[in-house]
């Protein structure tokens, strides 16, 4: 992805979370619950604790040739981003469409 199309996404998604009340801290706070779900994650989602029996997709994978820490996740916690005083709108590629103006709040 191109720097303008990725900055496009990152102005919509700061707009889309105002527009429901989602800080960056509820954000980081639920990607990082999500990663302690397992210990294991495939790139799909699936994900598995490292207790009981092996789940299909991981045996699969390492029966094809991958590693098991290849889908091991990281045991350090997710850093949280440097926090923006307030969104950049300057360069927003959505200014004065219908999606800029929605006020569904």
């Amino acid at each position: 992805m191109d720097e303008r199309k990725r900055d496009s996404m990152i102005a919509y998604l700061r707009h889309r979370m105002e527009e429901f009340g989602i800080s960056p801290d509820d954000l980081a706070s639920a990607i990082a619950a999500d990663a302690q779900v397992g210990r294991y994650r495939s790139a799909n989602g699936e994900s598995w604790s490292g207790e009981g029996p092996m789940p299909q997709w991981l045996k699969q994978a390492i029966s094809a040739g991958q590693s098991l820490e290849h889908f091991e996740l990281p045991s350090e916690p997710v850093s949280k981003p440097p926090v923006q005083k307030g969104p950049d709108w300057a360069n927003d590629p959505f200014a004065g469409t219908p999606l800029a103006r929605s006020n569904s709040r």
